[in-house]
């Protein structure tokens, strides 16, 4: 059975009182649960404040810290950035590669991501490798063929070992903070799709073990319609994550999910 994953992308968000609180809510609020071991809960905090998530984390064995970003190089004359090693040694286990906003605002092409990529791998992390199509795409019908083309441009050059590292978090963009909704069965039909290119890629056993998020704006109340989906592993969750009181209900749909 592939791992089923809620991930909470805390973004640029809450101050390290605020984050060692938001921590300690989730991890509290799953004390005393029945929490499948396929089930894992991912927490992006801030780079700052890693450490201190990733100490309040190793309370309960269901919960991992991640980071939201990494450069491709190990070290260097690099201002601001954070190498996958450093990730390594605070005992990070996953990290975001290819975010719609880093895509977006800070010009992460193919190559870069491709990069990421392979530094993520090569330290032993997971990659949760993000994917998506903006709202003009969507609707020019060009959505498929875009995330085909992100996928194979950063994605598919690993080999079959490389690959289990990897995590799919599909984002459609144009389901962010726009008004519109992607439905369930929306969300089911591109993970389906990316499936099958794995498949075609690497085979039927990889394809089936691939953990594949959906990222867009998932919350309490649509969470059992898209958890119910059959190519649906989970969500990378923003706003969403940034309340206990909204995040752990998410947790607890996907933990009935899989009861």
């Amino acid at each position: 059975m592939r791992n089923k994953i809620v991930a909470g992308n805390w973004k640029m968000n809450k101050t390290r009182t605020e984050a060692e609180a938001l921590a300690q809510g989730i991890v509290d609020g799953l004390a005393g649960k029945n929490i499948p071991d396929s089930v894992k809960v991912l927490m992006c905090p801030p780079a700052p404040y890693l450490w201190q998530v990733q100490q309040i984390a190793n309370g309960h064995p269901a919960v991992f810290v991640g980071g939201q970003n990494c450069h491709q190089a190990s070290s260097g004359a690099y201002t601001g950035e954070i190498a996958a090693p450093m990730l390594t040694a605070l005992g990070i286990t996953y990290v975001l590669v290819g975010h719609s906003e880093r895509r977006a605002y800070f010009g992460e092409g193919h190559d870069i991501l491709k990069a990421k990529v392979d530094a993520v791998i090569a330290e032993g992390l997971q990659a949760v490798f993000c994917c998506g199509e903006e709202l003009a795409i969507r609707e020019a019908g060009e959505q498929e063929g875009v995330v085909k083309t992100q996928l194979t441009e950063s994605l598919f050059h690993l080999s079959a070992e490389q690959f289990t590292q990897v995590v799919i978090a599909y984002e459609p963009v144009w389901a962010i903070g726009t008004g519109k909704t992607a439905s369930p069965e929306q969300a089911e039909a591109m993970h389906a799709f990316i499936r099958q290119l794995v498949k075609e890629k690497y085979g039927a056993e990889i394809a089936d073990q691939t953990t594949i998020l959906y990222g867009g704006s998932v919350k309490p109340a649509n969470a059992a319609a898209l958890f119910t989906q059959p190519n649906v592993d989970g969500g990378l969750i923003g706003g969403a994550s940034l309340k206990v009181e909204t995040f752990v209900p998410v947790i607890e749909e996907m933990c009935r999910q899989m009861a």
